[in-house]
């Protein structure tokens, strides 16, 4: 069985893995980036029985290949970026494959910024694929084989579609909580899986401190300049980008270039009102 860590690219989905790795499958709650491989991401080669040659067929293979490494009592931690929403008529999970999801949400007018860090885009460029209904990512590809694809779809019907659904069970956070109420959160987190598993509800509060602490922002971006980490991404040019750039301290307000944030605020109003994000300009 699966429970999901899912959310929209860049938007906080490593750093809720890190400390979800570095409370369940750690000793004391100290973190390491090796701790990562315990939670993995689907879809991905490492979870494809064969070579996969398109779009529709990686679409088609979802929930075989999930039945294939996933299935039984067993609970896996899986990292995706993929909408819930269908892409070319198949689903992308099933309930008697999922367990539960825990979903983390961003405002995008941050978000986008980290976007064009990461992918090496432009503002424009950017805000294209947070409205795109069509999105998709196939992130490390080789030969053509499609086994990493993910259908993402626009952030707004990104997010709808694992707040909304009743299929599962789905911890909905925001990704601001954990800079402003960072120990509530978390605690939200440990109940919602201990409750998805049935175990104890009590928290190991020393090993839950240790957990916040280790994985802190600033700490985290320490250990990739001292340790290097491999879901760096490098730009056009070859040199290597910092994974954990600017984190809570991506201000919109300061870096958003006017035309695009009056683009933001009007496309996804709706949704800004919904999340609870504040409208300005």
């Amino acid at each position: 069985m699966i429970i999901w860590i899912a959310s929209y690219p860049k938007s906080g989905n490593t750093y809720l893995r890190s400390f979800i790795s570095s409370y369940y499958f750690s000793k004391k709650g100290k973190f390491d980036f090796d701790l990562l491989l315990n939670i993995l991401q689907f879809p991905s080669i490492k979870f494809a029985k064969k070579k996969i040659n398109s779009e529709l067929e990686a679409s088609q293979s979802w929930v075989y290949n999930q039945q294939q490494f996933f299935s039984g009592e067993k609970i896996h931690f899986i990292k995706t970026h993929n909408s819930l929403n269908q892409h070319k008529g198949n689903n992308f999970t099933t309930n008697n494959l999922t367990l539960g999801a825990i979903y983390i949400v961003r405002d995008p007018r941050n978000l986008i910024t980290s976007m064009t860090h990461h992918y090496s885009l432009n503002f424009e460029e950017a805000y294209l694929k947070l409205v795109n209904k069509k999105q998709t990512l196939l992130e490390k590809s080789r030969d053509n084989d499609y086994s990493n694809f993910t259908f993402v779809g626009s952030w707004s019907d990104h997010y709808k579609s694992w707040k909304n659904s009743n299929d599962f069970k789905v911890l909905f956070i925001k990704y601001e909580d954990l800079e402003n109420n960072k120990l509530n959160t978390f605690i939200k987190v440990i109940n919602f899986i201990n409750n998805l598993q049935k175990g104890k509800t009590i928290i190991d509060e020393k090993k839950l401190r240790n957990s916040i602490n280790s994985t802190n922002f600033i700490n985290l971006r320490n250990k990739e300049e001292n340790e290097g980490f491999e879901e760096s991404v490098y730009t056009r040019s070859g040199a290597k980008k910092r994974f954990f750039n600017l984190g809570f301290n991506n201000r919109y307000q300061k870096i958003l270039p006017k035309n695009i944030l009056y683009k933001l605020n009007n496309t996804f109003q709706n949704d800004l009102n919904d999340l609870g994000y504040k409208l300005d300009e």
